[in-house]
């Protein structure tokens, strides 16, 4: 029987031509589900005139995609493994195809927030199979960690790239034309994916546990939705409880990956050598990545007075240094740097990031973009590492489920970023904003600047200029506490990282699950 993971035709283990062109035609869907994160940002406005969707309708546009994605990663990654990743890979991109021509096209909010859910849905079978699949094409691991730098660097440019392709759409075109640049791309993975892209599944997975996916979903979506809520809304009861039955579902989808017989999660995977460093390590670098965007690009626009497009424009210049920062920490790795000092130095940099962003001002344009990109290289660095060292730690006929895990990671220690970062730039605000200022303006920057615009001349200005500093306290506040969180990380990476190394998963045959197989069959 053929490895079903086998991609190199030569047998030296080497990914050729064929492979890297395979990389290329991946990195479109992968583009375009990370610039979803973003694509709504300039769209909005648009519509909100031509749809009239109520305020709760419009969180709903903007968050049910992320909400959905987040739910479903975990089961689309093992769903993956088990029913093969590149079919999974070419339903995922039909149906995301076929949702942005809905989207595009909608005239209605309900219409919209039911295009968007599929797009999620889309995504969350993505994201885990296009990970995957590059697991198993580059089975050589100085080229897997060259293709996973790629991976992250795509999917961090996608969401930079994302906001701009939308104001340069809605300004030349109309709403629906940020969903209709879906299509081509997905039109040509669809063609291309069979021919280029191999097939792989585990050849020995079990049954699919049903009533692990409510359990998984309903441990996910509660804790996401609590923690995004959180930063804009404060802390409130609803949203603590939402976290806490969160958790309570979270132990109960633990125990049953301990109990059941073929679980959508194996308790196994974590004790692959690296594989829980990598996985923790990789969301506090979500943790320190979402949590920076939260203040960077409101003090862009509401601080230093941009035009979205404009802080757009301008958050894009980090981008250049960022694209350099996953390939120089391949490198060295490669060159013989032992990975925890690489990863170490990586955490160090973001760290130093944050304390750049501790010294800005509220005139401090090159400083930000100095920080954000400094910041974000060293992050950068850090996730290129821990998701090569996560799959390379992980079996590869389990590496769908292994991709799953990293993705929710990051999706938990992004909404941890916003929840932690942005209370903590809140309540420094609330202290800092001037106690007889009106009530809006002691909630947030935008209260206080839409305050502001309706008094008269000094005394407006004199707001203006009180939320702003107070804002940008409260930026300082949330940079030392993250610059301190970093710190940690990197000394739990040196710690928990030496000498550790990337080998081969053995083969197929040589797992567990696959000797009781080829024992049944005989």
């Amino acid at each position: 029987m053929t490895n079903p993971t086998s991609t190199t035709p030569t047998g030296t283990g080497r990914a050729g031509r064929r492979e890297w062109t395979a990389l290329g035609v991946l990195m479109l869907p992968l583009l375009l589900v990370s610039m979803d994160v973003s694509v709504l940002y300039f769209a909005i406005p648009a519509i909100s005139a031509d749809l009239e969707p109520s305020g709760t309708q419009q969180l709903w546009i903007f968050d049910v995609y992320a909400f959905v994605l987040a739910g479903l990663l975990m089961t689309m990654g093992s769903l993956g493994d088990r029913v093969g990743r590149r079919r999974l890979l070419l339903i995922g991109a039909a149906a995301f195809g076929a949702a942005s021509l809905v989207a595009a096209y909608a005239d209605s909010a309900e219409t919209l927030i039911a295009a968007r859910a599929v797009l999620g849905i889309g995504g969350a079978t993505l994201m885990p199979s296009t990970m995957a699949i590059v697991r198993t094409m580059f089975t050589d691991p100085a080229q897997r960690a060259k293709a996973i730098g790629v991976w992250s660097a795509v999917t961090t440019g996608g969401i930079a790239l994302g906001s701009v392709l939308s104001g340069v759409l809605v300004q030349y075109f109309w709403w629906g034309s940020v969903f209709l640049v879906n299509l081509p791309a997905m039109a040509l993975l669809l063609v291309l994916g069979p021919i280029l892209l191999p097939e792989s599944k585990d050849p020995a997975p079990g049954r699919f546990d049903l009533l692990s996916v409510p359990l998984s979903m309903a441990a996910v979506l509660p804790v996401v939705y609590g923690l995004k809520e959180i930063p804009s809304e404060g802390v409130r009861p609803l949203y603590v409880v939402s976290i806490t039955v969160g958790l309570l579902f979270a132990a109960l989808f633990v125990r049953r990956q301990r109990t059941a017989a073929a679980p959508m999660i194996p308790p196994a995977l974590f004790r692959g050598r690296g594989f829980a460093p990598a996985v923790v390590l990789n969301l506090v670098s979500s943790f320190a990545m979402t949590g920076s965007a939260f203040f960077t690009t409101q003090y862009l626009q509401s601080v230093l007075g941009k035009s979205a497009m404009e802080a757009a424009l301008w958050a894009l210049l980090p981008s250049l240094p960022i694209g350099m920062a996953a390939p120089l920490a391949t490198s060295l790795v490669h060159k013989g740097v032992d990975r925890a000092y690489v990863v170490t130095a990586g955490f160090a940099i973001a760290a130093a990031g944050y304390v750049m962003l501790a010294l800005a001002g509220t005139d401090s344009l090159r400083l930000v973009l100095t920080a954000c990109a400094v910041l974000a290289s060293g992050i950068v660095m850090v996730m290129s590492q821990m998701t090569d060292l996560a799959l390379g730690a992980a079996p590869v006929e389990r590496a769908g489920t292994a991709s799953s895990l990293l993705e929710t990671g990051a999706e938990f220690g992004g909404a941890l970023g916003m929840a932690v970062l942005g209370s903590i730039g809140t309540a420094v605000y609330r202290h800092e904003i001037p106690s007889g200022a009106p009530a809006p303006a002691h909630e947030t920057l935008g209260g206080a600047l839409a305050v502001a615009a309706r008094l008269p001349g000094r005394t407006g200005q004199a707001l203006v200029t009180a939320a702003r500093e107070a804002f940008t306290s409260g930026m300082h506040g949330a940079a030392v506490a993250a610059a301190a969180v970093l710190v940690l990380a990197a000394a739990a990476a040196a710690a928990s990282l030496r000498r550790i190394h990337v080998r081969q998963s053995p083969p197929v045959a040589q797992t567990a699950e696959a000797v009781e197989a080829a024992e049944a069959v005989a």
